[in-house]
């Protein structure tokens, strides 16, 4: 027994990085053995590396699903979804549909870049609200659908060339994945800076481009810091790369926008191009997000014609495209002054609940780095509660045992070769906090948010 103690903990101590100030109740929890079990690679079938089959939104589920959350979702208040609300019961939002109509079309095989009226009807829609007053216009053959964003990432990265990409840290966990998929190219980690609220300033693009960077990628608005590149800033951001790097603008966030007195403005890279086929700037987002059909799976990728055929072309071989019948639906939500309604009512709706999760959090006793104008995601700082609960794990681990889920910091860390300890991350601290569901959860996950901080004694809670 002594024995095998002994390998535990020197197997322990080699995954946490030794004496890399990872405290002990970090290396002896529950919870983070089970990141590490989970992050090792471990291959108990020879073919397997389980270590590649989720993302950190899957693991946090997963965890949950062993505290009954599976068997009984409707108890639990499940802060750690990526997906908005989606019930008809937003003032001003559009009804839904509750059933599709099949065309014969809609059986067959559909084209690997989307059927074409849908095509139209998102370029259209960017033209109308992103290319007024601009000689330069999308067409049909500048977009492609695509069946979510995962595969429309998964696409652009499967046509890049050899090049350095480079990305931000913290940003969406799935990038983690797509990154170390593909070899023909080399991720560049970008560190943020909580000092500067994770601003993305033009001068560090600069300097990425000038040491041979020709790729970078980030999502706008940001996931999960709820922060947001705005039109000025991203426009001489757009400047500076032109003709020296692609940008992928992950834009799935860009209707959840609290900057602009919630006028329904969408906070887009497609303002600020000057030729859409010269310009290599990807645009990827779809009717998840700021549409509330995250179900649907129909996403798309605008940008130059040389891109899209490439993208479209290779849906042949990855993900056999688009399902045809919800393209056709789709076709109809995409009116442009439709949409402008609909982002009006979204916006309102989610910065209400924003306020009313930052009211309660700062109640609680939290201080909060900054107030996010942007997606329905707040990046929680935990560093100043007591050391059990201080780190995103554990803090997770405790919501657990009030029935309340949200997404540890680490996540967000992309790490797509493996190269450092997460446990020296610089999102080691935080969680992610979604506002996206309906109001009752919200009010559930923070009342046992309230229980977490008694039960720990922090804040003086009572």
């Amino acid at each position: 027994m002594v024995a095998s103690s002994q390998k535990l903990d020197d197997a322990t101590s080699n995954a946490t990085g030794g004496n890399n100030g990872t405290s002990q109740n970090e290396m002896g929890s529950d919870i983070h053995k089970k990141f590490r079990e989970a992050h090792e690679g471990h291959k108990a079938h020879a073919g397997l590396d389980p270590s590649r089959a989720s993302t950190g939104v899957v693991w946090t589920s997963e965890r949950a699903y062993e505290h009954g959350f599976m068997d009984h979702p409707e108890e639990w208040a499940n802060l750690g979804q990526g997906a908005p609300e989606v019930e008809d019961d937003i003032e001003g939002s559009f009804k839904r549909p509750t059933s599709i109509d099949i065309t014969m079309t809609g059986r067959e095989y559909g084209p690997t870049a989307g059927i074409k009226p849908m095509r139209q009807a998102v370029a259209d829609l960017y033209n109308a609200h992103h290319r007024q007053g601009k000689e330069s216009k999308y067409s049909w053959e500048n977009v492609c659908i695509v069946p979510g964003g995962r595969a429309g990432l998964i696409r652009i990265a499967a046509v890049l060339g050899n090049a350095y990409l480079g990305f931000f840290i913290p940003d969406y966990t799935a990038y983690n994945e797509m990154l170390s998929l593909f070899r023909n190219f080399a991720a560049i980690p970008i560190p943020l800076s909580k000092e500067d609220k994770y601003h993305i300033h033009a001068d560090k693009i600069l300097d990425e481009i000038k040491r041979g960077t020709s790729v970078i990628l980030t999502s706008n608005p940001r996931n999960p810091t709820g922060k947001m590149v705005g039109s000025a800033a991203l426009a001489e951001i757009q400047d500076m790369s032109r003709n020296r790097a692609t940008l992928i603008m992950d834009e799935f966030y860009g209707g959840y926008n609290y900057t602009t007195d919630c006028d329904g403005t969408v906070i887009s890279a497609a303002d600020n191009i000057q030729d859409v086929n010269k310009d290599d700037v990807l645009i990827i987002d779809g009717l998840t997000k700021r549409f509330r059909l995250p179900g649907w799976r129909v996403a798309w990728v605008v940008g130059p014609k040389d891109f899209i055929k490439a993208i479209g072309s290779c849906g042949s071989y990855l993900d056999g495209g688009c399902n045809v019948p919800f393209q056709e639906a789709a076709v109809k939500m995409l009116e442009p002054n439709n949409v402008r309604k609909e982002m009006k009512a979204l916006q309102h709706h989610f910065r209400d609940k924003r306020d009313y999760i930052v009211k309660r959090l700062t109640d609680m006793g939290f201080e909060l780095d900054y107030v996010p104008d942007s997606t329905f995601y707040l990046w929680l700082n935990l560093e100043k509660l007591p050391e059990a609960i201080n780190d995103g794990l554990n803090f997770f681990q405790a919501c657990l045992e009030e029935k309340a889920i949200v997404v540890p910091g680490i996540f967000f860390d992309l790490n797509p070769s493996r190269r450092r300890d997460l446990f020296d991350s610089p999102c080691h601290h935080f969680v992610r906090v979604s506002y996206g569901p309906k109001m009752d959860h919200l009010k559930a996950g923070m009342d046992g948010f309230e229980r977490v901080l008694k039960k720990h004694n922090a804040f003086s809670q009572k």
